[in-house]
């Protein structure tokens, strides 16, 4: 992990928080690791900042004056893929399951510190410039395809087709697709797409699995992702 005196990163962050006191403290520990931190109090206020300014990241609380955090992420999703995530002071409650379903990447239970928050950022930012590499062999040439039926994956331009027609997945959604890809017809547990997709290096929490891969199943078609009861997830071929 970075110092917070060797800046990681200048990515812009809309972070909505309405305690005063954590705000304050998150856009400074934030800003001490070099990034570019817009802090707001409500969900209104937050909706406001998002249309008036492109973010690489937002960090949005559940519990917000005016809009919660949940309305905020919907809208945020009507219009935009940017990465989301939640906190959450309840970890077990119907927050998590609510903000994952709005379209939020990852969440983390408050209170939480400094350091456990700026690797979710990371990692969600790694996911939003994502270059799949196979496993076993060279990186893809320009303008390979990958195609599963009327599924076609550019895994080049990054760009996925469903009957011709674009599909618009976020970052998470797009790495977790071509997880699958990767590995059509094999059957993948929970806390290896955990580890290879959202890179917890320990085991998660894996409703977030669960629900991002619902989202995907709406976009992409119901059928292609397989449960496999006790075990994870297949990737039909």
């Amino acid at each position: 992990m970075s110092s917070p005196d060797s800046p990681a990163s200048s990515a812009r962050v809309l972070l909505v928080e309405d305690d005063d006191l954590m705000r304050r403290s998150f856009a400074v520990a934030l800003e001490r690791y070099g990034y570019d931190v817009r802090a707001v109090a409500d969900g209104l206020a937050g909706l406001e900042a998002f249309r008036e300014h492109d973010f690489d990241l937002l960090i949005l609380d559940v519990m917000l004056p005016g809009l919660d955090g949940i309305g905020l992420c919907r809208r945020v999703r009507e219009t935009s893929l940017v990465p989301v995530l939640m906190m959450s002071a309840r970890g077990d409650g119907l927050d998590v399951v609510a903000g994952l379903e709005a379209g939020a990447d990852d969440y983390v239970v408050k209170p939480v510190e400094t350091y456990v928050l700026v690797a979710r950022m990371r990692s969600l930012l790694r996911r939003a410039t994502y270059a799949p590499v196979p496993p076993d062999g060279p990186a893809p040439a320009e303008g390979d395809v990958l195609e599963f039926g009327d599924l076609r994956i550019d895994t080049a331009g990054m760009e996925v087709f469903l009957a011709g027609r674009a599909v618009a997945l976020t970052p998470t959604e797009l790495k977790l697709l071509l997880e699958f890809a990767a590995h059509p017809g094999i059957v993948l547990e929970r806390h290896t797409l955990l580890r290879d997709v959202w890179e917890y290096g320990w085991d998660g929490d894996s409703r977030v699995v669960d629900l991002c891969v619902q989202r995907l199943r709406r976009k992409v078609g119901r059928d292609r992702i397989e449960t496999v009861r006790g075990f994870g997830y297949k990737f039909r071929r």
